[in-house]
């Protein structure tokens, strides 16, 4: 057994991070288990841990990169401004707020964009109250506010978001993960929504919400509800601190863990509240952003939550709707070093195309953003020092994340959104600010990433305090566009103007016996000597929504030789001979072997 081994096992749990309570001031905290302890003192302290693991340096660009971003915010015509109702109380959600989704609420091919909002906090009044906002893309990078004709201006604090179809009837509904109680808006096809929450019993009490996704718990052909939860916290419970004499945001391990839900479509338009018989009530978490994707490649789809200061959650699925938490057994739940970090979002795809999938996790300030290697069996290692996907990010607050082929080279390069949560942190830590660049990493297609922010275009120059990242075609061009939301300030949207002589693919998946929207379906693409997968995600990022249709860059093959797609029903549908550089609708069964 290596060394790594034995320190997870013999740490497990006890790693919970209530030196997270206060600002961290080492690069590696003092671990809590007396094995990590000791090798430590006998290597010479955290630094002498991180260069023996590996985790003393990353590569950075110096000469142009092949990914082009453009910041064409200004042109959009989007007016929104994010809020997070700070009233000087420092109530926790404040710095955590919020996530954003991407989607096709209207059919029409374009993908648009609902943005989530803060809400007044401690009995401060706004008029005209803060609101969440949907905009209508138009084409040619025009996007119109449609927020009171759609019906979906809801004023409640929006934390977490993810959209599917629930009711299997071919249009995009939306589900709200608030403070407070949640929404769900069902989509009437005619571009108006109807808030059901209510009839579909899926408020879920008055949390703290983190992320949320829609899965097929039990290949049944209908959604069901994940629904994180992430502290145990109201505004009667509130604390702030004070660092160097200016008051700061606590930790969240000061108002303490609770259990996240997850509802099961009854498939009349009710949810059924089934967190205790299913297993996920059993265990306690701060989580943030979850995904739910087929890590052990078994055929169902098991949910993966990304914890802050503790270890995370890996729920797995057994097939039938039931789960079992393995996360100290796959690799997932600590780092390289044994340790449980500030989990913001979680995001996974196949950065070295061997056919399974990674996980990508971002993190806080002095921690690494992680990337997971998927070893087969179940199995991860912690990749971020071997492939250099670390650079950049140990300096930063690190949120959204996407593993995207941004300029369609047949390998997925890396996103991460960046801004402290601390908004008073430049005043006592000038290691540190409030506002600052996000990070692009590029594949090299060898397993090793380069920061190469500097050399993509003036959209990675821009300097906010981003929290949700989401990816998609916003102009329909073959390649994935980005869309940040901004704490207390404006959105950024950025243009993908990569070099547009590598081919592409985009599959939409059309259930008959699955669910309408192949959300947990695995997609397999072969061209020459290129294979790719990717699965239908509903809920991904930090407590964010993006990439429903799944997209592979060919590089320069010419021709897709065969296209594999296994529906959560067990079916599989197989093309061949399949042209690139278009969107390609495939209906469960047309196709059938």
């Amino acid at each position: 057994m290596s060394v790594l081994s034995l320190m997870r096992l013999e740490c497990g749990k006890r790693l919970n991070h209530d030196w997270f309570i206060s600002e961290l001031t080492d690069p590696l905290p003092a671990p809590r288990c007396p094995l990590v302890a000791g090798i430590l003192r006998l290597r010479g302290g955290a630094f002498a841990l991180a260069t023996l693991l590996g985790t003393s340096s990353f590569m950075t660009a110096q000469e142009p990169s092949s990914i082009q971003l453009r910041d064409v915010t200004s042109q959009t015509g989007i007016t929104f401004t994010h809020t997070d109702g700070s009233s000087g109380q420092r109530y926790i959600v404040e710095s955590v707020s919020c996530g954003l989704a991407l989607l096709d609420y209207d059919g029409d091919g374009d993908v648009d964009i609902y943005f989530l909002n803060g809400a007044p906090l401690g009995g401060v009044q706004w008029n005209p109250p803060p609101r969440n906002a949907l905009y209508r893309n138009e084409g040619d990078w025009k996007f119109t506010d449609v927020t009171d004709s759609a019906g979906v201006g809801d004023t409640g604090y929006g934390l977490g978001i993810c959209a599917g179809d629930y009711d299997n009837d071919g249009d995009q509904d939306i589900y709200l993960n608030n403070f407070g109680p949640n929404v769900l808006y069902r989509n009437n096809g005619d571009g108006t929504f109807s808030d059901v929450t209510l009839a579909a019993g899926v408020a879920n009490g008055a949390l703290v919400g983190a992320g949320a996704c829609f899965l097929d718990i039990e290949n049944d052909g209908d959604l069901d509800l994940y629904v994180a939860n992430y502290v145990d916290f109201t505004c009667d419970k509130n604390r702030s601190r004070i660092v160097n004499g200016h008051p700061a945001y606590v930790g969240p391990m000061i108002y303490g863990a609770v259990p996240d839900t997850l509802f099961r479509n009854n498939g009349d338009g009710t949810f059924t509240d089934i967190s205790v018989e299913s297993g996920v009530a059993a265990h306690k978490g701060t989580s943030m952003g979850t995904i739910c994707a087929d890590y052990d490649n078994d055929g169902d789809s098991d949910i993966i939550v990304g914890n802050d200061a503790m270890g995370n959650l890996v729920m797995r699925n057994n097939g039938t709707g039931r789960f079992e938490e393995v996360g100290m057994f796959t690799g997932l739940a600590f780092d390289l070093h044994g340790m449980g970090q500030g989990t913001m979002g979680v995001e996974c795809g196949d950065y070295d195309n061997d056919g399974r999938l990674d996980f990508h996790m971002t993190s806080y300030q002095k921690q690494w953003a992680t990337l997971y290697r998927n070893r087969g069996e179940g199995l991860f290692e912690d990749a971020t020092y071997s492939t250099g996907a670390g650079a950049g990010t140990l300096p930063r607050v690190t949120w959204g994340t996407g593993l995207v082929d941004f300029d369609n080279d047949g390998d997925r390069d890396l996103f991460i959104a960046c801004g402290h949560l601390q908004d008073t942190v430049d005043l006592w830590d000038d290691s540190a600010s409030y506002l600052t660049r996000n990070l692009l990493l590029a594949n090299n297609g060898r397993g090793k990433f380069t920061d190469v922010s500097d050399q993509s275009g003036d959209g990675l120059e821009v300097k906010l305090s981003s929290r949700g990242a989401a990816f998609d075609d916003l102009d329909n061009d073959g390649d994935i566009d980005v869309v940040l939301l901004n704490s207390r300030r404006e959105p950024t949207l950025l243009k993908n103007e990569s070099d547009g002589r590598n081919h592409w693919l985009q599959v939409r998946l059309r259930g008959s016996h699955s669910n309408r929207d192949g959300v947990g379906a695995r997609i397999k693409v072969v061209t020459g000597d290129l294979t790719l997968i990717d699965e239908v995600h509903s809920g991904r990022g930090y407590q964010s929504h993006y990439g429903l249709h799944p997209h592979f860059g060919l590089g320069q093959r010419t021709r897709v030789d065969r296209i594999e797609v296994r529906w959560m029903s067990g079916k599989m549908d197989i093309l061949q001979n399949v042209a690139v550089d278009q969107i390609l609708e495939i209906t469960e069964g047309e196709h059938g072997q």
